[in-house]
């Protein structure tokens, strides 16, 4: 049949609205990413992870993917049920190990680059937590939980299930596999034991004769400051400790020759929550630790070590860049350009050539692969794709003054067809952390609609309050003793400014954030009137309850610099609830049943608060969920309950369930 010069004009009209809309929630949430880009050491080929969502089964799952750069070519390599991730190249190429939970738990398989079936290396009852190939390729070192002891086990038998706290401990310990024999699976041998330590990173020697690997006394995150460094030798399992350094010791990576040993290291510092680390060196037979990085401003994230130098990564301002260290002389030279970021690098065996997730300013994330000296990014992936349909926002940088004249940089959302002639609502997200960053790069949107919200007509704030990583130990160290009270000068400080700047109608402001960001959208809901309404996303709302409850009571010794009996007020000072009788502004409450992280009692206590002031407020508890919402059900109705719960208060709607 013919078509109509009408059904014509209808297709234009309709392909010209598709384009300019938004990607809904459910679109956003379906949308595939990249991660983990291995280049082969021979360089040839680049595997990389690729994540879907299976609505059907409500998970995120990852599947492998192998791509030529030379040609162009990219093909999918695994396909399996649940996921396949870490993807790691054997030394001589040609087969790629990965673990997969496909039969329920996390185990070893190894495939060959051009396809065919996986065979599977193991099958732990606890299943694999981390691994790598030794140099000669002929062995598989691995980490895995060890099971419950047999006394454990009868325990409870005789008395049911319960936990003794701090002391009923899973510890983690090194296993060898001998992969020279094909068609049937290998026998693991344990090369740690014991309840003293629990192993962490862990590094082949050159040779592959010994591994370097970080410990802490046990499995608490507050423990992290217990790690050392420690050589075993794999043939005899004889042990030694490398570096006991007061503090955390972790990610030992060794030299060329295999001489020696760099690790990052808090140096004994006390307040390493917010205080720079360092890369350091010591002889791998032990000796005195010798600081590289002193003058670096920032938390140095160790890659490897080559001919050429140490390579590590690092925040520059909003983007992570790419750093080559002379241990020699400490001469440190950036490698990667300031405008683009370079993540999840990994390198040829000739350290020639890299593979790595990148991104500038308003693009979405890809592979790249790059040559080392010069740096000359080729795009690898199309992921962005998937945005073609769309008309997404701009993102730019801004920088204003702080209420303590701190200067305050974000990132400034602006809806596709932005008019500077007009006033918009203003929606500030806030992210986690507080070491967390935003940055100008396109995502996928999780937790918060931005696409929708500026398409809807928002300009949206993501302001890098201070804590923020990316600016230095003094820009992280301004909120010590000021959480809260702090931050909210530089939310407020970045919404006056935009105000002045003519851009924003002053009377339709709202604030949002998970983690961090919420708590200090809770201090928001409780201290300000400036705001029309706000979201809390598993955000701390006292910080006593929060210290008593927490899985890392460091973080706020250390931010506080006090317990709560030793300085009580100055964790009244900087807690939402100090503040509940001042509360006037709507307020969505969002967290995870069992957040060990920011425990749910901080959104009992909050919700409470506001009823008994009778401020608007709605608790949402996703059950059976931590600290974060991470299947997409769940996440399309956290997004779904944000996008209504603004439009209600900011543009006066009693909306309809976004996406639908």
């Amino acid at each position: 049949m013919k078509k109509t010069l009408f059904s014509i004009l209808l297709t234009l009209v309709l392909s010209a609205l598709a384009f300019s809309q938004a990607p809904t929630i459910e679109q956003s949430l379906s949308m595939k990413s990249v991660s983990t880009p291995r280049i082969s050491p021979d360089g040839r080929f680049i595997a990389y992870q690729v994540q879907e969502t299976n609505w059907t089964d409500n998970a995120f799952e990852n599947e492998i993917y192998i791509a030529n750069p030379a040609t162009g070519e990219r093909y999918q390599l695994t396909n399996a049920k649940k996921s396949s991730f870490a993807p790691t190249w054997s030394p001589d190429s040609k087969r790629l190990a990965f673990i997969s939970d496909r039969d329920g738990k996390n185990q070893l398989y190894v495939i060959t680059p051009t396809g065919g079936e996986a065979v599977q290396l193991t099958n732990l009852e606890t299943g694999v937590n981390s691994f790598d190939w030794a140099p000669d390729g002929r062995r598989i070192a691995f980490t895995a939980a060890d099971p419950k002891s047999k006394e454990r086990k009868e325990r409870e038998e005789k008395y049911g299930e319960y936990e003794v706290v701090e002391n009923d401990y899973n510890f983690i310990h090194l296993w060898l596999l001998d992969v020279t024999t094909e068609g049937k699976m290998p026998e693991a041998k344990r090369l740690t034991e014991g309840a003293t330590f629990t192993v962490g990173a862990f590094n082949w020697s050159p040779d592959s004769s010994r591994l370097a690997f970080s410990a802490t006394k046990d499995a608490d995150l507050g423990s992290s400051y217990t790690a050392d460094i420690y050589v075993l030798n794999v043939s005899d399992k004889s042990l030694k400790k490398i570096v006991d350094t007061k503090g955390g010791d972790t990610n030992p990576v060794w030299s060329p020759d295999g001489k020696q040993l760099a690790y990052e290291t808090t140096n004994g510092r006390e307040f390493f929550f917010y205080q720079n680390s360092f890369i350091a060196i010591v002889p791998s037979d032990g000796g005195a630790p010798q600081l590289l990085t002193e003058s670096f401003d920032e938390l140095p994230r160790l890659m490897t070590w080559t001919n050429d130098g140490i390579y590590f990564g690092a925040l520059q301002r909003v983007f992570f860049q790419l750093f080559r260290l002379n241990p020699t002389t400490k001469a440190i030279e950036q490698v990667t350009p300031a405008h683009r970021t370079a993540s999840q690098i990994s390198f040829a065996k000739d350290f020639k050539q890299a593979a790595f997730i990148g991104a500038t300013a308003n693009a979405f994330s890809e592979v790249y692969t790059s040559a080392l000296k010069p740096f000359e990014p080729k795009r690898v992936t199309q992921m962005s794709e998937q945005f073609k349909p769309y008309k997404t926002a701009t993102r730019e940088l801004v920088r204003w003054k702080s209420t303590d004249s701190a200067e305050i940089e974000g990132v400034l959302i602006k809806p596709a067809n932005y008019d500077a002639t007009k006033k918009y609502p203003l929606l500030v997200v806030i992210h986690g952390g507080p070491t967390g960053i935003d940055s100008p790069i396109l995502n996928a949107d999780r937790t918060y609609p931005l696409e929708m919200f500026a398409a809807k007509g928002a300009l949206i704030l993501r302001p890098n309050y201070r804590g923020s990583a990316g600016y230095g130990e003094k820009f992280r160290s301004l909120n010590v003793r000021n959480l809260g009270v702090g931050d909210y000068w530089d939310v407020i400080s970045g919404v006056d400014y935009l105000i002045e700047k003519g851009l924003v109608d002053k009377e339709r402001v709202g604030a949002m954030g998970w983690s961090q960001g919420g708590y200090i959208s809770a201090f928001i809901t409780t201290t300000s009137d400036r705001f029309k309404a706000v979201s809390v996303g598993a955000g701390i709302s006292n910080w006593m309850t929060y210290y008593v409850n927490t899985d890392i009571h460091p973080f706020t010794r250390q931010y506080l610099k006090a317990t709560p009996w030793d300085d009580p007020e100055i964790y009244k000072k900087t807690s939402p609830m100090s503040y509940i009788k001042t509360a006037k502004t709507p307020t969505l409450i969002q967290h995870g049943e069992l957040d060990k992280r920011v425990p749910i009692p901080n959104a009992y206590e909050l919700y409470q608060g506001l009823r008994d002031q009778g401020v608007p407020a709605k608790l949402v508890v996703y059950k059976g969920f931590g600290h974060g919402i991470n299947k997409p059900k769940q996440q399309r109705s956290v997004m779904e309950q944000n996008y209504e719960w603004f439009s209600q208060y900011l543009w006066g709607e009693k909306a309809e369930p976004a996406g639908r």
